[in-house]
């Protein structure tokens, strides 16, 4: 394996607290050494990629992304998803399980690892499913895929409506330490509704999620991880009450875990009045009260960890109306400039802080021995321009989908460099 030294970057490793400029030598899939490395320590065929006026970090984690594999290879595979990671930063990303055949047993979660190691680009971990065929009815096999590699377990795409259910599911998840992963959505609430409930839903003629659906189902979950103890996290906040709820569940020690999306910190229900299909997403884009208190959510810390809810959908899916097409978006390969933009822009938080959230907090959640530049430390490092002036253009992308909000979008920050286990992967 060929070493590799990244030459005068600005190193920032939250899990070392360390920033500042510096080398970072690679031998052997490992992180060598972190400082100035003289020319003795340079082999022959030696790797050099100038940093000068770049960020180098541990690599990027996402743990919300869907992969389609299996049964929806049209929109997305496990290759081409960590082939998007890849190119926007990401090391490694969660597989979630709402796939045909869901991921609710040993040999699924085999089959996705398997199709990541033939892949060979970023690390793909399977999450498996909470409850057999993600009916929220029977918990799914929990032990067997965290033997065979899940690294969480979810029914995302629905919240797990049966409080006895979700009880059984945190303590038998507990026993493992492994965390179980809601979306918070009551379907009773939620219904029919496709955007935000309040004066656009209204003034667009459409059915509306309110608020309460998301927070209701995070206080009953609070109240059960209050009684059985475990690991939960809260995927794609979108609420300043699930934000209030988060924070005061932590104050009182109970062990909770959250993420933002891009698209929950940089987009409002105000979107929807294009009827463009691609802002139609779950949980919904809230008002822009809700934008700020997510924001504020993650620069206190409430929120652990950013996130993209990945969600790749076909042409002929989303070109249907508003009302009638599939929910999601598709932003690997663009999250880190819109993070940057939801945040960093914002003054509300710093680079180290940023690329906390995106490294040592979902390697938390998913309790990865990763997001780390300690001698030593498997070798995943992103290499990040943070004066990079681009246009978004989904046209090329290597995902298989298109439905972007963000295409034309002006960013200046990108990835330019990610180098998994020591090998790169991508490189501008």
């Amino acid at each position: 394996m060929t070493d590799i030294l990244i030459k005068g970057g600005r190193v920032i490793d939250p899990a070392g607290g360390l920033d500042r400029r510096a080398d970072v030598l690679i031998s052997d899939g490992k992180i060598a050494k972190v400082g100035r490395v003289p020319a003795s320590q340079i082999t022959r065929g030696c790797k050099l990629i100038d940093a000068v006026g770049k960020i180098v970090c541990p690599g990027l984690i996402d743990i919300h992304v869907h992969c389609r594999e299996p049964g929806h290879e049209e929109e997305e595979t496990i290759a081409t998803a960590a082939g998007s990671a890849v190119a926007g930063g990401f090391t490694t990303i969660v597989a979630m399980p709402n796939t045909h055949p869901v991921i609710d047993n040993e040999a699924m979660v085999q089959y996705v690892i398997h199709q990541a190691e033939n892949a060979g680009l970023a690390r793909v971990l399977p999450a498996g499913a909470i409850t057999k065929d993600r009916q929220g009815k029977e918990l799914a096999e929990l032990g067997s895929m965290l033997a065979a590699g899940a690294v969480a377990f979810t029914d995302d795409g629905d919240g797990l409506a049966s409080s006895s259910v979700m009880q059984r599911a945190l303590q038998y998840a507990g026993m493992f330490d492994a965390p179980i992963l809601q979306h918070c959505q009551d379907p009773d609430l939620g219904g029919s509704g496709v955007m935000n409930s309040g004066a656009m839903a209204v003034r667009l003629g459409l059915p509306g999620i309110p608020a309460a659906a998301e927070e209701i189902m995070l206080q009953r979950d609070l109240a059960l991880l209050a009684r059985t103890g475990g690991r939960y996290h809260v995927q794609h906040v979108s609420t300043a009450g699930a934000v209030d709820m988060i924070r005061s569940a932590k104050k009182l020690g109970l062990h909770v875990t959250a993420e933002a999306t891009p698209h929950h910190m940089l987009l409002t229900d105000a979107a929807c009045q294009s009827y463009d299909p691609n802002y139609k997403v779950a949980p919904p884009l809230r008002s822009a009260g809700d934008v700020e208190a997510v924001r504020q959510g993650v620069a206190d810390g409430t929120i652990d960890c950013l996130a993209t809810d990945h969600a790749p959908h076909s042409k002929e899916e989303k070109e249907l109306e508003f009302a009638l097409a599939p929910s999601g978006l598709i932003a690997l390969q663009c999250a880190l400039g819109l993070f940057a933009k939801a945040l960093i822009d914002t003054g509300l938080i710093d680079w180290p802080t940023l690329i906390a959230r995106m490294t040592t907090g979902p390697a938390a959640v998913i309790r990865q021995p990763l997001a780390s530049l300690a001698a030593g430390a498997v070798a995943d490092v992103t290499i990040i321009d943070p004066q990079a002036d681009y246009t978004v253009d989904v046209t090329g992308w290597l995902s298989k989908s298109r439905n972007c909000p963000y295409h034309n979008w002006p960013l200046h920050v990108r990835a330019v460099g990610t180098i998994v286990a020591g090998q790169v992967k991508f490189l501008l």
